[in-house]
């Protein structure tokens, strides 16, 4: 029995549809219909408690390392504040997603409209990028402290740290901005109706009634030369850095030195392997259920920002130990 189309199915959705003979054309569709996750309709209301429970752990993580990065002196060096650019990332990337994402879950508003739906497509995508290249700033650093050590003050100084952070914002700006320009000029005449619950690059890009290939080869270059890059470069960092703790003269010293490393490893793990195993199950999981595929994408936006304050504030010594006298402190004041 053949199935009937998305279009169809969802036809009182769509005030731009298109079927059989009545299509109507259109070049700039005035709002676009985000369907959420398409299959799972009944569910919606259950998925939102573990999106919302991300989101509200990610706030007030990345407020918390924020705040005590602020507050405490010891900690105003290179690798705390790659931390608290990362945790400014984090909360622009999740508050992008998960705020429209809630409102489809939570009120059925599926409506976006066309110019917030190509500013939602630029900031995910730009404060992805931007997000990757904090992490291999973030490998210089360690690189640096480990390698160099006598001379880590001297080449991450805190304008030498500013320069960096500003070319990783310019550089995730630049790279993201064809998507917005290539997306904003194709003609819409096919729907207006987005499987998705975001505006996820590609999922705009097919809804166009044009050649789009230009998106997707710019699309493949960004993920293969700029993420690809990152991800080279920070191996190599690694790999010089583990060649200088595998030199040190005992066990003590090497574990201790690489400690040093951990959160950041755990951090660079949890960012990478969702998005690689999202963009493989979508270029090789063709028979894949359509839910499946946005459940996925959603996890390696969502999850990372969860994550990052939890694995630094564990993993990092000096965070960890003013997160507890914080709350010794709070908990003394209750009492007292």
């Amino acid at each position: 029995m053949q199935e009937t189309p998305l279009c169809l199915r969802v036809g009182h959705l769509l005030p731009y549809s298109m079927s059989g003979s009545n299509t109507t054309n259109f070049t700039n569709p005035s709002t676009f219909i985000l369907l959420g996750i398409p299959g799972l309709e009944a569910a919606h209301i259950w998925i939102s408690i573990p999106f919302c429970a991300m989101y509200v752990i990610a706030v007030l993580g990345n407020i918390t390392i924020l705040f005590i990065v602020k507050r405490e002196p010891s900690l105003h060096g290179p690798m705390y504040y790659f931390l608290c650019m990362l945790s400014v990332t984090d909360l622009v990337l999740s508050t992008s997603i998960l705020l429209k994402t809630l409102s489809i879950f939570w009120f059925n508003s599926r409506e976006i409209d066309f110019s917030a739906c190509l500013a939602q497509l630029y900031f995910i995508h730009c404060f992805f990028m931007t997000e990757s290249g904090i992490f291999v700033a973030m490998a210089l650093d360690r690189y640096v402290a480990i390698c160099h050590p006598l001379r880590h003050s001297t080449i991450l100084t805190n304008l030498v740290v500013a320069k960096i952070g500003l070319a990783v914002m310019l550089r995730g700006g630049i790279v993201v901005l064809p998507y917005l320009l290539l997306a904003r000029q194709w003609p819409y005449c096919r729907t207006n109706i987005i499987p998705h619950t975001h505006c996820e690059h590609m999922a705009v890009v097919k809804l166009a009634c044009t050649d789009t290939n230009v998106s997707s080869y710019y699309g493949l270059f960004v993920v293969f030369c700029v993420t690809g890059l990152d991800v080279v470069f920070i191996a190599m960092s690694y790999i010089q850095i583990l060649r200088a703790i595998f030199s040190l003269p005992t066990k003590d010293a090497q574990l201790k030195t690489f400690g040093t490393c951990g959160s950041h490893l755990c951090a660079i793990l949890a960012f990478y392997i969702p998005r690689l195993f999202s963009s493989l199950t979508s270029r090789f999981g063709q028979h894949m259920p359509l839910h499946f595929h946005i459940l996925s994408a959603n996890v390696y936006l969502l999850v990372p920002p969860m994550l990052n304050p939890i694995i630094y504030g564990m993993k990092t010594k000096e965070i960890r130990g003013r997160i507890l006298w914080l709350i010794t402190q709070k908990g003394t004041k209750v009492f007292s």
